[in-house]
């Protein structure tokens, strides 16, 4: 097969898969309802086997330069006084001595458009408002009015996906919530924080801090438990007020960096959910990443998911041609087991330390030899 493909969602997944998609001969569109790439966000990881993907892509010595460079961390309490600190790991990252590649979501995001071809048609400030899976294709309906034939819908956007929502049955079943909030927001860096790591767990409230790869930012994640009313996805100044009621009580520099929050254009609120489905494809229509899987940031394998989920997706596209069917069948078969292991670790994260044999297996627990063989 090498027909007309439409993804929807610009993150890592979806990029991913332009990227794999377009070199193996696919044409292929991105629908993103963001004006633009995304800036802001969190440090991710390329952990275990999506370091071969990595790899295999071209890309492993791009992503190596642009890791992020923290050589350490310092715990501190609700007063902002350091209780204790090492060099040894972070609270994003872990070990600073292990193989894993800690970098910023929009820096990976950059290094995977470098990667495709001008092939590669985007299509920014758009979503798709209808889906029609016909015998021969599948009619989306943009926003913007425009009705567009492709052969594939690929929807990787996300745990709240879009695709999802209008092309599978029950699909409110599926949102498995996991009772916290995690907010992102980007700040300047106004500690002069250098190549450092600060974070505070106590009575229910965490952070983590640590500046940019050019150190002129902050990257601040908060988490707490979710309210029992939810507060809506689009009420942003609703989300702001929350995450500062619930950071009211910590002192020292915290409260710049909610002054800071209160007017940054680079704001993420989610309450976490996993996504657990009995299929991740229905006629011409099949999800990826988060959209089919999500385990949650509590995992640490969120980006190592969607990678490996990307290329074998990719990969069983090509191998099997003309057989849709087939193709996704072969990459849920493959791919289940090791969204199972890694949604599985997301409870041992929650009640402490996780064995590094259990680590071990969530990182590499897929056998993609064939496939790394067959991309040669």
């Amino acid at each position: 097969m090498n027909g007309s493909v439409l993804i929807s969602g610009a993150g890592v997944t979806g990029l991913a898969l332009a990227c794999l998609l377009d070199r193996a001969g696919f044409t292929t569109t991105l629908i993103e309802q963001a004006p633009a790439l995304r800036r802001g966000g969190q440090a991710v990881d390329i952990r275990g086997v999506a370091l071969d993907v990595v790899r295999k892509m071209g890309l492993l010595d791009g992503a190596r330069a642009l890791r992020t460079r923290l050589k350490g961390m310092s715990t501190l309490d609700a007063a902002g006084n350091e209780t204790e600190r090492t060099e040894e790991r972070t609270f994003s990252a872990g070990r600073l001595d292990s193989d894993d590649i800690e970098i910023f979501r929009d820096d990976l995001c950059e290094l995977l458009m470098g990667a495709m071809s001008q092939r590669v048609e985007f299509v920014y400030n758009d979503s798709i408002r209808a889906i029609d899976d016909q015998s021969d294709g599948v009619m989306g309906t943009f926003a913007s009015g425009a009705e567009r034939k492709f052969d594939l819908l690929i929807g990787a956007d996300g745990v709240y996906s879009n695709v999802r929502k209008q092309c599978f049955n029950d699909e409110p079943t599926f949102v498995h919530p996991l009772g916290v909030v995690l907010a992102l927001f980007s700040t300047p860096n106004l500690i002069n924080l250098i190549d450092w790591q600060l974070g505070h767990r106590e009575e229910g409230v965490g952070y983590v801090i640590y500046p940019s790869r050019d150190q002129s930012e902050l990257r601040i994640g908060v988490g707490f438990a979710a309210p029992e009313t939810a507060v809506s996805r689009s009420d942003t100044e609703a989300q702001r007020q929350l995450v500062a009621g619930q950071c009211a009580h910590l002192k020292g520099e915290f409260p710049r960096f909610i002054d800071a929050m209160k007017t940054t254009d680079q704001f993420y609120y989610n309450e976490l959910a996993q996504i657990r489905m009995p299929c991740w494809s229905k006629g011409r229509v099949v999800l990826a990443g988060d959209a089919a899987h999500c385990a949650s940031p509590f995992s640490g394998q969120g980006t190592s998911l969607g990678l490996v989920g990307a290329f074998v997706l990719a990969c069983e596209l090509v191998r099997h041609g003309d057989d849709r069917r087939q193709a996704f069948a072969a990459y849920e078969h493959r791919m289940r087991p090791y969204v199972d292991i890694n949604q599985a670790l997301v409870d041992l994260t929650r009640e402490g330390p996780v064995p590094d044999h259990l680590l071990t297996e969530a990182k590499n627990g897929i056998d993609l030899s064939d496939l790394l063989i067959e991309a040669e």
